[in-house]
């Protein structure tokens, strides 16, 4: 039997990616207790990394949404991974943090991680509505213009 969030997932027409194993010494997530910490996900698609380069140079706001959306894709996908494939484990989106490679000036950083938090709004429900920090970036790993990391609580 699929789940509500699976099914949520599938009305929506989303279909999540395989996670991607760590790159470097860390792991893909931590449970302590009740909370998963998922490491920062990039943009990475099913063709490789996506959305290289600033936004504001050489992606637009809504560009960079999409690529915040990518980073959330990757983060959900996690997230299942750690509730043992049973996304309807997940109490809440208890924290987002996005980070913005950003040209020197830019300043529309929440408007970018809008494209995470409004992911975990429509997966979720009320349970995606999160505390978050949307923060400016010199330079991200392998250049990407976005990286999310999320805090969620589970049952």
């Amino acid at each position: 039997m699929t789940g509500r969030v699976e099914a949520k997932l599938k009305d929506l027409g989303i279909s999540l990616p395989k996670p991607v194993a760590p790159v470097a010494n860390y792991v893909p997530y931590v449970i302590s207790g009740k909370l998963v910490f998922i490491s920062g996900q990039v943009t990475l698609g099913p063709a490789g990394l996506e959305f290289v380069g600033h936004v504001g140079k050489d992606f637009t706001v809504e560009q960079g949404q999409a690529a915040a959306r990518l980073c959330a894709l990757n983060l959900i996908a996690q997230l299942r991974e750690a509730c043992g494939g049973d996304l309807d484990r997940v109490n809440r989106c208890v924290k987002l943090t996005g980070f913005v490679n950003a040209i020197p000036g830019f300043a529309q950083h929440p408007e970018v991680i809008n494209g995470a938090s409004d992911l975990m709004v429509q997966v979720f429900g009320d349970a995606g509505k999160h505390a978050r920090a949307a923060v400016g970036a010199g330079s991200l790993p392998r250049n990407v213009a976005v990286e999310v990391d999320a805090i969620f609580e589970i049952a």
